[in-house]
């Protein structure tokens, strides 16, 4: 949870300096969403490669070397004075970061048991939005007081943390050891984990907008301070953390992890409409509606990785979740940029109002796979 605190501190915390950023070099709406998918696109790159390497080395050295090297980049990103620069900067940190990504929902995976591994996973999962969130409520402040250097510096320090917890604390896990080989076609050739990755990434499609642009449009859109919009961005967080535990916990119960998913991802998209429909009312009833959307396009998660690693089985569970991990990463780099591009044209409550079709569209997809049997992996 340390670990994968770190990398979410950095992708998903710097939308709270948003303006800062923008004001800095100068950028528009879209090449701001460039930037800020800068380290989502090193993400693109990175998961296939750990995932193997996870199977084959385990999660210690692949977590701990990664965000080793992440910790690196970002005291480079920190005294870059270009956006381009920047933006390389973030992307070796999302190469490099998602070791943690793939490794920590390994070893989490490998060290529960089937009935415990939704919440398990959910409550790993809490660590995106919590990091996130712990940025988002110190980020602000410490850019107002040192800069932005400053700001980078302490995500530097985060992730040289994580990893030095990671390599002092991570062990194998016996499960994996204790595994039955795996029958079946690799995670490459098993449609049930593309088609698992690709309705779980229509997902996050509307929740990485949602993520990006809630600061940008309090402040843009409805005149808020950075200091509110970012507090409402941490209570976002919070609540995305809270959803996930309680959605493993269920998914434990209901033990059809790819029936919760879908189902979560209908609520996410009907979420999605009804914000949109109201984003033109006073405060007290717009910026709710977009935490509910946001909330519940975080929830499926922990569930969308625990039904990978069933699916591919314990013994491929890193290259399972690598595969999916790329697939999602596809989805965050294209989905700011998208998303400004859409504001640009339309405005923000059309746009809102369209990130209702990735989440509905998500459910449709995984309709034939939510109707069989559950694997016993």
């Amino acid at each position: 949870m340390i670990a994968q605190s770190a990398v979410a501190a950095v992708g998903l915390g710097l939308p709270s300096v948003a303006p800062d950023l923008r004001a800095r070099f100068g950028l528009s709406l879209a090449a701001l969403g460039v930037l800020l998918a800068s380290s989502h696109a090193g993400a693109l790159l990175g998961p296939l490669p750990w995932g193997v390497l996870a199977d084959r080395l385990g999660e210690r050295r692949v977590v701990g070397g990664g965000l080793a090297g992440a910790a690196a980049a970002l005291v480079a990103a920190a005294f870059t004075d270009t956006a381009t620069a920047l933006g390389l900067s973030l992307f070796a940190v999302g190469l490099l970061g998602s070791a943690a990504n793939v490794g920590g929902g390994r070893a989490v995976a490998g060290w529960f048991a089937r009935e415990q591994r939704g919440f398990a996973l959910g409550l790993r999962h809490t660590a995106t939005p919590l990091g996130a969130a712990v940025a988002a409520a110190t980020l602000p402040v410490v850019v107002s007081t040192g800069g932005l250097s400053a700001g980078f510096l302490v995500l530097a320090g985060f992730a040289a943390l994580a990893s030095g917890v990671s390599m002092w604390l991570l062990r194998p896990a016996p499960q994996v050891a204790l595994a039955p080989p795996v029958a079946g076609p690799t995670p490459f050739r098993d449609s049930a984990i593309w088609t698992l990755s690709a309705g779980s990434g229509l997902v996050v499609l509307a929740q990485i907008a949602i993520l990006t642009f809630l600061t940008v449009y309090l402040t843009a859109g409805r005149g808020w301070s950075a200091e509110w919009a970012a507090a409402v961005f941490a209570l976002l967080l919070v609540a995305g953390a809270t959803a996930r535990i309680v959605a493993g916990a269920v998914s434990d119960r209901v033990g059809h992890r790819v029936r919760m998913v879908r189902r979560l991802a209908l609520a996410a998209g009907i979420a999605a409409a009804v914000a949109a429909l109201v984003l033109g009312a006073p405060d007290a009833l717009a910026v709710p509606a977009l935490l509910v959307a946001g909330t519940l396009s975080m929830s499926g998660n922990g569930v969308s990785f625990a039904a990978a690693v069933e699916l591919a089985g314990l013994r491929r569970a890193g290259t399972a979740l690598g595969l999916q991990n790329t697939v999602l990463a596809v989805a965050v780099v294209i989905s700011p940029p998208l998303f400004g591009l859409l504001v640009a044209a339309v405005g923000w409550q059309a746009a809102f109002g369209l990130l209702a079709l990735p989440p509905l569209a998500g459910a449709l997809v995984l309709s034939p796979l939510a109707r069989l049997s559950p694997r016993p992996g």
